[in-house]
């Protein structure tokens, strides 16, 4: 039997595991960052931010105290938008691919994710939403999944992208809440076409559920999106990409996301979906609430130049470029990670550190309804939280609910 001395030890190590204090870093809060300033930490909830000269001792021994050195004090990455890494796709999940993916994830600066799928056949997103579930009910060891994103199958068959057509149905307000019903809570976004037959009954009950309702593979014209927003449509996904253009006298479903302050955007930022001055229009646009960093990232994200699968559909993947093997002029995800993304922001298109982390923490946090825990440096949130150094914006450390990764 163990001894109360032993027991004692045993705790006070778990403890100092998610007990520590940073020093000397630019702390960027909601309200601006603090230089010189500090973050405590104790038993993964942030218990002070502040100046590092009034920070308070820790009395818990052992515990670590980092100097940052005039690094970047960031909350978390929260992608949305995410199809898999490391030759992983959500789509094919099984437990230890969900290891996988939100371990790679996290290396990157992911500390909460969405497992987002295909345009698949019903009996696979069944087997998805099951594998998800059980995963959430462990202790996720890395990035955590808030949920899944369901992308498709109720889109466009004018605008599939990389999307399977061939799996692709009708908006099916059924199909939801049978998965509701089974798995309250799991789904968290659902992307579909609003112009489609269904859509607004669909777009109804998802916000009566609290579930993001996004547009996305869209052939909605500007009237056909802003009849959706009527109804509760909040959200759209990786602008430009998969829906009707910009025109000046037919400004389409992107003319109306652009236009409305109603509605979110989701952008990749990789220079490949989308134009740097394109995303700075945008971001000038929208307001700072209301623009989301994601990554689409695919399987072959991690890895190196080859071929790859995403859903059921091959992809070659060439110099951070994906297409559809089928379709070489069809994007297919991305190679995207979110430190990436967010270095991105700030060193090509020119948004300040404070915009970029809101883009990519901040805002998905509030979307997805749980900045009460997470996605800002404030106390009494749980310490999701990342040094990256002030030059080169590179990552350096990761914390997930006080855990050293």
């Amino acid at each position: 039997m163990m001894s109360n001395q032993s027991n004692q030890k045993n705790q006070r190590n778990k403890n100092n595991r998610t007990t520590f204090q940073i020093i000397h870093g630019q702390v960027v809060t909601p309200i601006g960052i603090i230089m010189d300033g500090a973050v405590t930490v104790i038993d993964g909830i942030i218990r002070y931010v502040g100046s590092s000269s009034g920070a308070p001792t820790l009395n818990v021994d052992s515990a670590t105290v980092i100097d940052a050195k005039g690094a970047y004090v960031l909350p978390g990455f929260i992608d949305i938008h995410v199809h898999g890494g490391m030759q992983e796709d959500f789509t094919d999940s099984t437990q230890d691919s969900l290891d996988t993916i939100t371990r790679f994830h996290a290396g990157q600066g992911t500390t909460a994710m969405l497992a987002t799928t295909m345009t698949t056949p019903r009996v696979v997103l069944d087997r998805v939403l099951e594998e998800v579930h059980i995963y959430k009910s462990k202790d996720m060891p890395y990035a955590q999944l808030e949920g899944i994103h369901l992308e498709g199958p109720f889109i466009s068959p004018k605008w599939p992208g990389a999307q399977n057509p061939e799996h692709i149905v009708p908006p099916n307000k059924e199909w939801i809440d049978e998965w509701e019903t089974k798995y309250p809570g799991l789904i968290k976004q659902v992307t579909f076409a609003p112009e489609r037959e269904g859509a607004h009954d669909l777009i109804r009950y998802l916000r009566s559920k609290g579930i993001v309702a996004a547009a996305g593979h869209t052939d909605a014209t500007y009237e056909e999106i802003m009849a959706a927003i009527e109804v509760g449509l909040h959200h759209s996904v990786h602008m430009f990409n998969a829906m009707t253009p910009l025109h000046h006298r037919k400004p389409g479903a992107a003319g109306a996301i652009l236009s409305s302050p109603q509605i979110s955007a989701e952008i990749i930022a990789d220079g490949i979906h989308v134009h740097a001055a394109a995303i700075s229009i945008i971001a000038k646009l929208k307001t700072a609430e209301n623009f989301i960093l994601i990554t689409d990232a695919m399987s072959a994200a991690g890895l190196g130049d080859g071929e790859y699968m995403l859903g059921d559909l091959p992809v070659v993947v060439e110099g951070h470029v994906c297409t559809l093997k089928e379709s070489p002029g069809t994007l297919a995800g991305s190679t995207l990670t979110m430190i990436r993304g967010f270095r991105y922001l700030v060193q090509q298109v020119g948004l300040s550190v404070e915009h970029a982390s809101k883009m990519a923490s901040g805002n998905p946090a509030k979307l997805l309804r749980i900045e009460p825990r997470t996605g800002s440096i404030e106390t009494g949130k749980q310490a999701d939280l990342l040094l990256v150094d002030q030059e080169n914006l590179e990552l350096q450390k990761v914390w997930i609910k006080g855990r050293l990764t």
